[in-house]
């Protein structure tokens, strides 16, 4: 499966210094704790964290790094998933999916989310207007 590319961030509001980013399952960034964005998106139903040895959610990205000013100008590439509707790790839902971004970094192993701290920045992640079937 080819990685998807998601490009051009630019975050002012992390602070700076080292962030987690994950995909969340649900399409919903309610705040002001964005709980409403559910667990990890994870389909294939793994265990968190890039270092964990039985692999690790689809929805576990690499840490970004904040600026000084907290703007995040990062390429991230997300293994494990896809915006194919038929595939059953496609992030193109009818009810969306988001992206969320932590106070602290992942350590990478930590379950359920990598001691990665409170959840600071969500965006919806929905549906593109033409799905790859």
């Amino acid at each position: 499966m080819q990685a998807l590319n998601l490009l051009a961030l630019d975050l002012k509001t992390t602070g700076p210094g080292v962030h987690a980013m994950h995909i969340h399952q649900n399409g919903k960034c309610d705040g002001p704790d964005f709980k409403t964005a559910g667990d990890h998106f994870n389909p294939g139903g793994k265990e968190h964290g890039h270092a964990n040895p039985k692999g690790s959610h689809a929805g576990d990205l690499p840490n970004i790094r904040a600026a000084k000013d907290g703007a995040v100008r990062q390429d991230i590439e997300a293994h494990g998933v896809s915006l194919k509707t038929s595939d059953a790790t496609s992030l193109a839902t009818s009810t969306g999916t988001s992206l969320i971004i932590h106070a602290k970094p992942d350590d990478g192993k930590t379950n359920p989310s990598g001691n990665s701290g409170d959840r600071v920045y969500c965006a919806v992640l929905t549906e593109p207007t033409t799905a790859v079937k």
